[in-house]
């Protein structure tokens, strides 16, 4: 991976003004070459090569002399930034072990006023390490306002760079941590011991006590008792004092709970602020090198040692202050959580990081789908948030010595040649009378071939039917007179960007605003969080909360969203459940499901809606997907529980306990009210569309509003919009296309005949089961995009030609029956996310019997859903 890559993925958002500006030093380092070059030019033309070794050490001095200050300057602001974060974190540390001290001379519970009697929820609090910094306001860094500061270095040190970059955070962030937390904390501990007994408050020692205190003869007897047995004997440890730390009463269990929070916080602010160090090194070491390079120069040596290394954050006591402060927060740990044991201590810190790192992402699906997008990461793997899945090298079927090197001849070069051999077959061939008919005729099946196939991206090749279409002079006009070339050109461009594809990219917009300000991470955890203990109902809400999110935030998404959430439940599961394997498919199940359940949920029923004659307003489409999605889900969970028995234990003696999920106790904030208004506003303008059709015109129009709403406001950066799935707006961009030369050929006039005569005397059902197991079979193979986009026009001339013109019918029923198809690992995108998903062993938690075993009957019962009682439905709408 790049650098510049590197350091976007791994930087810390609410610092990201203040790291090194690689991008833009990179661009400075390419301008010099232009100029060093140009130089070059003119003293060889003026001097010959007489000067050439004293005009080469000007120009490399000259080099040097503008783009040194340009590391200066940076290497002025980082070592700015770092200093302050460095000063205020350290002191925390310090404040930190004072309150821990002084909590300790305070004595466990001195009044013992009650007894725990609920021993059964220290595993519990112990446990809520997983959720409790995800959740907690007392230890959110970069979500909650309430325990932040906000800053700005502008006074200190303007931007460095004019060219600087763009997608930064509006309102930086800097502290992750505070020292207002400390005072938090103490508030916290005298309020659990007020709400004991009011006198019991005067234990702890006022918060500006000086560090000077005394200490009490219990702690005295304590680190005696220590210095004799040590602190990391578990024998020892029994034969110690019963402090705050070991006690098991309500108040000490809060009490240690609190100093978990706060000091796994300021570990995470420590490691970050490392990070911070050594990402800045790196940038700094690589453009050096990428600057004597480019312009032959020998900076990099002589600016790295004597400079650099020479600036605060990168001196050898810089680093040693940031890793005793690490080491002593660990300890701090141990002593407060771990009972002494450094090693346990820091696993759990480190464990902790990685689920905060794993939370915290900006827009959780971004990372995976943008990532595999723009063709980022290591080559031969696949990053998820479950892990990485190695990827092995298509094997060739043939391998070939040539001239000009090796040549592995794989399965998609075979696909590739057959789809292009039998598109110039059939070009050259008359199968249809109408010469425009047949030439079109040949785009839809190489069309059919190649996304069947996938012998090159699908929006590869969406993007190439309107070059075939217009190229191959298959357009018409209505008079069925070929249009010219420029203007068929206009017409399909037209065509392409249609209200379908403006509707589809609100969507985007809207899944990407609920992610992005944790919306929809809020939501879920508060309803996760009634779903109790028992493995039946537990699997039940997550497939509930995966099939609703499926609705707002795509099916691309929704699982993503759901695997993260899993995760402590998953580690904390016996070795060999057969919960987690049933969980991590019933997710994926749902999440097709889901796909179905509202119009923006999927690319197919944006489709769907484009073909629909008039189109279906939102109130009719949750009126027949609701009831349908609701009884697949109960079915297929009925079905999930007789396969994998997932409440009994490996061993096969009683039945497991699901670790309960904490909800998020964080406020909303006026940001997040806003993305809620602007969201409810615009679906309850797409359910009445119909009735305010005179003024909006079309549902496109109203998509409009929230990527007005969102990135006027900040809510979204460009970045966001950059992150999109164009790749699925171009694929339908490319069916509409593809769709509207069917139609013009004329192509569609001679499949009515074809058509009609199949359908001549068969009952209106009878073409619903037919079209229901095509759609079906079609749609578990291929990508349920592309299944729509190549039957969902069969379908509506099919219901064209029949009588009572159930057009619409049949068009809604093939959408559904699409998000139904997932009878294989392949079968669209929610099952590859659960293919992926791995235990910390390494080992894939699904295999393909498992999609076979369980996503076949699945899919059979969501599509008998959709003909049966969808259908009713349909009649009844």
């Amino acid at each position: 991976m790049k650098f510049s890559s590197s350091l976007k993925f791994n930087a810390v958002s609410e610092w990201w003004d203040e790291y090194i500006a690689y991008d833009t030093l990179k661009k400075y380092v390419y301008q010099l070459e232009k100029q060093a070059a140009g130089f070059r030019d003119v003293v060889h033309d003026l001097e010959a090569n007489e000067s050439t070794s004293l005009i080469q050490g000007q120009e490399t001095a000259s080099t040097d002399a503008m783009f040194v200050p340009l590391l200066d300057r940076e290497l002025k602001k980082i070592a700015l930034f770092y200093e302050m974060q460095e000063t205020e974190l350290l002191k925390e540390v310090e404040d930190l072990k004072d309150l821990v001290e002084k909590q300790e001379d305070s004595g466990p519970d001195s009044r013992h006023q009650y007894e725990d009697h609920d021993y059964g929820d220290e595993d519990e609090d112990e446990e809520e390490d997983d959720f409790g910094p995800l959740h907690s306001p007392t230890t959110t860094w970069s979500r909650s306002p309430a325990n932040q500061r906000h800053r700005s270095l502008s006074d200190i040190n303007r931007r460095s760079l004019s060219g600087r970059r763009q997608d930064r955070p509006a309102n930086r962030r800097y502290s992750m941590s505070s020292n207002e937390d400390n005072v938090d904390l103490e508030a916290s501990i005298t309020s659990l011991r007020s709400a004991q007994d009011p006198a019991s408050s005067q234990l702890l020692p006022p918060a500006n006590a000086g560090r000077g205190v005394s200490r009490s003869p219990m702690r005295a007897a304590r680190t005696a008792a220590a210095k004799v047995f040590g602190r990391d004997s578990i024998t020892s440890a029994s034969m110690l004092p019963e402090t705050v730390w070991t006690a098991k009463s309500d108040y000490a269990m809060d009490v240690q709970l609190l100093f978990k929070r706060r000091i796994a916080n300021l570990y995470l602010s420590l490691t970050s602020l490392r990070s911070y160090v050594e990402l800045n090194y790196s940038g700094f070491r690589k453009i050096l090198k990428k600057y004597d390079k480019v312009t032959d120069s020998n900076l990099k040596d002589h600016y790295l040692h004597d400079v650099v290394e020479q600036a605060v954050p990168f001196t050898q006591g810089a680093k040693d202050r940031l890793n005793h402060g690490v080491e002593a927060l660990v300890q701090l740990y141990a002593r407060c959580v771990t009972k002494g044991d450094a090693a346990m201590a820091k696993r759990q810190l480190r464990m902790n990081q990685r689920e905060h790192i794993a939370w915290e992402r900006d827009t959780v699906w971004r990372q995976m789908i943008g990532n595999a997008r723009r063709g980022e990461g290591e080559p031969g793997t696949v990053r998820t948030l479950g892990g990485t899945l190695l990827l092995e090298p298509e094997k060739g079927l043939v391998d070939v010595e040539t001239p000009v090197g090796h040549l592995k001849f794989t399965r998609k070069h075979l696909c590739l040649i057959i789809s292009v051999v039998t598109f110039i077959i059939l070009l050259n061939v008359t199968v249809i009378d109408q010469p425009e008919a047949n030439r079109c005729f040949a785009i839809l099946i190489f069309a059919t071939l190649m996304w069947a196939t996938e012998a090159i991206p699908l929006f590869v090749t969406s993007m190439f039917i309107p070059l075939l279409l217009v190229t191959l002079r298959v357009i018409r006009n209505e008079d069925h007179e070929q249009l010219s070339t420029p203007d068929a050109t206009k017409w399909i461009f037209s065509m392409m960007f249609s209200p379908t594809i403006m509707l589809l990219i609100g969507g985007f917009t809207i899944a990407a605003a609920l992610s992005k300000t944790n919306i929809d991470r809020v939501l879920i955890t508060r309803v996760l969080a009634l779903a109790g203990t028992r493995p039946s109902v537990v699997l039940l809400a997550f497939m509930g909360v995966a099939c609703f999110a499926s609705m707002w935030i795509s099916n691309v998404a929704a699982p993503t969203l759901c695997f993260t959430l899993i995760k402590p439940i998953l580690r904390t599961l016996p070795a060999k459940s057969n919960f987690a394997p049933c969980l991590i498919l019933a997710i994926a199940l749902a999440a097709n499901i889901g796909g179905q359940s509202s119009p923006i949920s999927s690319p197919q029923n944006l489709i769907a809606l484009h073909e629909m004659d008039p189109p279906l307003d939102w109130g009719k489409w949750f009126g027949v997907a609701l009831p349908v999605s609701t009884i697949s889900i109960v079915l297929i969970w009925l079905l999930l529980l007789v396969s994998y028995h997932p409440a009994r234990s490996p061993d096969g003696e009683g039945e497991i306990e699901i670790k309960p999920i904490r909800p998020t106790r964080e406020p909303f904030t006026m940001k997040q009210y806003w993305v809620c208004f602007v969201c409810i506003v615009t679906i309850a303008l797409w359910c009445i569309e119909h009735s305010i059709e005179q003024y909006v015109g079309d549902m496109g129009i109203i998509a409009i509003i929230p990527v007005v709403a969102f990135f006027s406001s900040g809510v979204l950066k460009k970045d966001d919009f950059d992150q999109f799935l164009w790749t699925v707006v171009f694929l339908a961009m490319g069916g509409i296309a593809l769709g509207k030369g069917v139609t013009s050929s004329g192509l569609l006039e001679v499949m009515d005949d074809i058509i009609r005569d199949i359908v001549d005397g068969l009952s209106e059902y009878t073409v619903v089961i037919v079209l229901s197991g095509i759609v079906l079979v079609v749609s578990t193979f291929i990508s349920h995009t592309i299944a729509s986009v190549l039957l969902v026009p069969i379908a509506a001339e099919v219901g064209s030609k029949m009588d009572g013109n159930p057009k619409n019918l049949l068009i809604f029923l093939t959408a559904l029956i699409c998000s139904t198809g997932m009878g294989m690992p392949v079968s669209g995108f929610p099952n590859q996310t659960a293919a992926t998903q791995e235990d910390d062993m390494g080992q894939l938690y699904l295999t393909n019997i498992d999609f076979l075993k369980n996503g076949v009957p699945a899919s059979i019962i969501a599509t008998m859903v959709v003909s049966t009682i969808g259908y009713l439905l349909m009649k009844v709408m």
